[in-house]
């Protein structure tokens, strides 16, 4: 090994480096995998693709070309990012199905795939197959409100029934989330509401026995409000109670992981299920002494998460945490350590294998890395040596196990900052402090009381459970809102190049996985990409695709909203990607250097010394021709999300109903005039699928 940082020099350095990291080396396999599919979510079109998988089969051939242990990592590998890269382009190919072409009005038959309850908003949620409609898409979603939903309505019925359909909506601005990427992979085609009640034209043969829907309704009926909602997550994974306030108030205050079931709340399922097992059948000295009770309870362990997973609905995120629950398993009945990082590797090779396109989700990086970040820590023998157990004081055994708790949390929220910041533009900052008693309050407590509930409400005495388990969920919203309502609570950022959280992401592996000296290094590229990141100004204009919603930075740093009335889901996209909270968007019409009509906004910013005029028209009421060609002359920026005359002519953009159909919505810096649009040249099959459109009705409310 070198010297300084133990940076390996020349062939025998690297193999000796190699030698040294053998035991860390299957660590990168599912990175490299992972690398490849990242590689095609980030190139364009087919062409890059096939690029990109002849330059990782050259790598890994000459890899195979090379002696020793850099030889075979080459051409290991070279392979699996030609393997990452052929999956997922394989994988988008395979759930290929038609999308809606034009919003429609439509009247059809359906079967009921799933029924999802957001009792918080009042709506439910369906996905449904229409029936014999070659002319809508096989499957979509469709939103009811509650009063127009037949009770107890589940999958498996057959439903009629009239509603608005949409395509999948892509991202409003730059940088926000991409719904139409995630409803091509779930072979969704289309989105709607309801616009008038349904009716029910078949009921299954076992209806009434949706036990997922049906617990998660008797929670809610025990605990009223956002309590209810918290625990039928836990128990069930359905979140619909939460109300907006309490859910955003989780998120602030790094909580949000309590409310989606995963990892915390598989093993505590398990781990619950083999402790009771394994001391029911300890009473039995003949079983005691004749069967090998941990392989008894594990099964056990196995059965409950499998049943939980189930139970949960079987998302993406819990079969993640249901598989790594399965891995530990086996390992503790090969007595093998029970989680290592080879383990957590073989879990998020498996993931990939089976789902490549969580990859670029929030949730899998998220849950792998905070998975990962926990492990690596307490692996390090330095970690061990400091916090292994050892004969002391109770009080002194107490503070170990906070410290060991407070630095698990620091690590974690650092290695999940980056992870926020680049899909959320906002990240907790005190997530730790407040981990530290909500992750055992929820385990040890929450819900171990839930369990306790419904077991005592098959005999009718669940009250008492329940008075306790409302107390502590009380406890458990009020360190989310204190934690969230502090000052500094939350950091934002609103744009990160994808180039930035690239280095971060690697720099932070490079530090995890590796055991040498050599990992320091990987402080490089995380500073580099933490310096990029900060470094990179916001936006100062964002437009919506649909060209109603701006919202301009003005000259105090604040963010103005073109339209007063603009919804909360516009507020929130807006603020996010603007990096401000939501209720800190000004009305555009009270800001002084701007000057406003019901039809028409101008605003006057001032960036680096130059002076910038930008235009907006506010309604759909038509603006006298030879004024609104006089403001478009004298505007650097012309928005509205109807067709300019042909006269319109700004000194620099036009954002109308034309352009902004090509480009998508819009994100302006003005300093170095960069523009940034959600439709590049990218030829990913979401952005240009094959689509199916019923014919126009007029008497059904479709538009030409």
């Amino acid at each position: 090994m070198g010297a300084g940082w133990g940076f390996p020099k020349g062939r025998g350095g690297i193999e000796h480096w190699l030698e040294a990291e053998r035991g860390q080396l299957p660590l990168w396999l599912p990175i490299a995998f992972g690398a490849g599919v990242a590689a095609w979510f980030l190139l364009d079109d087919p062409r890059q693709w096939t690029g990109f998988l002849f330059a990782a089969l050259g790598l890994g051939m000459i890899g195979a070309l090379l002696p020793g242990r850099a030889g075979r990592a080459l051409l290991v590998g070279g392979l699996l990012l030609a393997g990452g890269c052929g999956s997922i382009w394989w994988r988008a190919e395979r759930v290929a199905a038609p999308v809606l072409a034009r919003p429609v009005v439509a009247v059809f038959d359906a079967d009921v795939l799933r029924v999802d309850t957001l009792t918080a908003r009042g709506l439910v949620r369906l996905v449904l197959a229409p029936l014999g409609r070659d002319d809508l898409p096989p499957k979509l979603r469709v939103n009811v409100e509650k009063a127009g939903a037949p009770a107890g309505i589940v999958a498996g019925a057959r439903i009629a029934l009239r509603a608005r359909l949409v395509p999948p909506p892509g991202p409003s601005v730059p940088g926000a989330y991409d719904f139409r990427r995630v409803a091509w992979f779930d072979g969704i085609g289309a989105t709607g509401k309801a616009l008038d009640a349904i009716r029910v034209l078949r009921v299954p043969a076992q209806a009434g026995r949706d036990l997922r829907a049906s617990l998660s309704a008797h929670i809610e009926s025990r605990l009223p409000g956002s309590a209810g909602g918290i625990a039928s997550a836990l128990a069930t994974g359905d979140e619909g109670a939460i109300s907006e306030a309490d859910g955003e108030a989780m998120r602030r205050a790094g909580l949000a992981h309590l409310l989606s079931v995963s990892g915390l709340h598989v093993t505590a399922v398990t781990g619950a299920a083999m402790l009771a097992v394994l001391r029911l059948l300890a009473l039995s000295p003949w079983l005691a002494l004749r069967v090998r009770l941990p392989l008894v309870a594990a099964a056990a362990g196995a059965l409950a998460a499998i049943g939980y997973t189930w139970l949960t609905g079987g998302q993406v995120p819990t079969i993640r945490s249901c598989v790594a629950a399965l891995l530990v398993l086996v390992a503790l009945s090969l007595g093998r350590e029970a989680l290592t990082l080879r383990l957590v590797a073989a879990g998020a090779l498996l993931v990939l294998l089976l789902w490549p396109e969580s990859v670029a989700g929030a949730s899998f990086q998220l849950s792998f890395t905070a998975v990962a970040a926990i492990v690596a820590l307490h692996e390090s023998p330095r970690m061990r040596r400091w916090f292994e157990a050892r004969e002391e004081s109770v009080a002194r055994r107490i503070a170990r196990g906070a410290g060991s708790l407070l630095l698990t949390g620091i690590v974690v929220e650092l290695a999940l900052m980056p992870i926020g910041l680049f899909h959320f533009h906002k990240a907790g900052v005190y997530g730790a402090l407040a981990n530290i008693v909500a992750i055992p309050l929820t385990t040890f407590v929450v819900m171990p009381l839930e369990a306790l509930a419904l077991v005592a409400d098959l005999a009718g005495v669940g009250a008492p459970f329940w008075w306790l388990t409302a107390k502590a969920m009380a406890l458990l919203l009020g360190i989310a809102h204190a934690v969230a309502d502090a000052p500094g609570a939350v950091a934002a950022l609103p744009i990160m190049p994808a180039g930035a959280f690239a280095a971060m992401v690697a720099g932070g592996l490079w530090i995890g996985l590796w055991r040498t000296r050599a990992r320091m290094l990987g402080l490089v590229p995380l500073c580099l990409g933490a310096l990029w990141a900060a470094a990179t100004p916001g936006p100062d204009l964002l437009v919506t695709g649909d060209g109603r919603h701006a919202a301009l930075r003005m000259a105090d740093g604040s963010f103005a909203l073109l339209r007063d009335r603009a919804g909360d889901f516009t507020r929130q996209v807006l603020g996010e990607n603007g990096g401000v909270e939501a209720d800190a968007l000004a009305a555009l019409t009270d800001r002084p250097d701007a000057r406003c009509s019901p039809d028409l906004c101008v605003a006057a910013l001032a960036r680096r010394g130059r002076h910038w005029r930008v235009a907006a028209t506010r309604s759909a009421y038509p603006v006298a021709w030879r004024d609104l060609v006089a403001v478009c002359a004298a505007s650097d920026v012309m928005i509205s999300e109807r067709r300019l005359p042909r006269a319109c002519h700004p000194r620099w953009l036009r954002l109308d109903r034309e352009t902004l159909a090509r480009t998508g919505g819009i994100a302006v810096t003005f300093p170095d005039g960069s523009v940034r649009r959600v439709r590049g040249r990218g030829r990913h099959p979401w952005l240009d699928p094959p689509t199916v459109q019923p014919p126009f009705s007029a008497a059904k409310g479709d538009r030409r």
